[in-house]
């Protein structure tokens, strides 16, 4: 990148094993609003566009090199979502299909939160603010967590 260019954006792109059924789950689970499809000859989605909260989240179905979390073994991505109450969107999460990875409680770094798996192997983690905590106190309670 030259000094002269400019990044505009950035989106996260999931590959998903059944993008119709994951823009249904996003729906369900997030609020998700679909602002794009477009699809092969053969139905399978190319490129979707979602909106979540305002930020967009773009799928397409697995194929053409691209491999979903299934088909990996797992994911090494884990996305990040700032609540305003954890509880209620795990919740939400759970009733649309996801699983717990780590269940939603008061962590020392003064959020409340936890991790879900979304039915196409993305993970999901939850955050609400409880503390308004320095990046000090943050640290230090980081410290004295046991095998940190």
């Amino acid at each position: 990148m030259t000094m002269n260019s400019h990044i505009v954006g950035v989106y996260a792109r999931l590959v998903v094993s059944e993008g119709a059924a994951a823009i249904d789950f996003y729906r369900a689970a997030l609020g998700a609003t679909e602002v794009a499809r477009y699809t092969n000859p053969a139905g399978k989605i190319v490129h979707a566009e979602l909106d979540v909260a305002g930020t967009t989240i773009a799928l397409k179905d697995e194929g053409d090199g691209d491999l979903a979390p299934a088909t990996l073994g797992g994911t090494p991505v884990i996305i990040a979502l700032q609540v305003d109450d954890a509880d209620a969107v795990a919740g939400a999460m759970l009733a649309a299909g996801a699983t717990v990875i780590y269940p939603v409680a008061d962590q020392p770094h003064g959020e409340r939160g936890g991790r879900l798996a979304d039915p196409f192997g993305h993970q999901w983690m939850i955050s609400q603010q409880i503390e308004d905590l320095t990046a000090a106190e943050v640290q230090r309670r980081v410290d004295g967590m046991a095998g940190g």
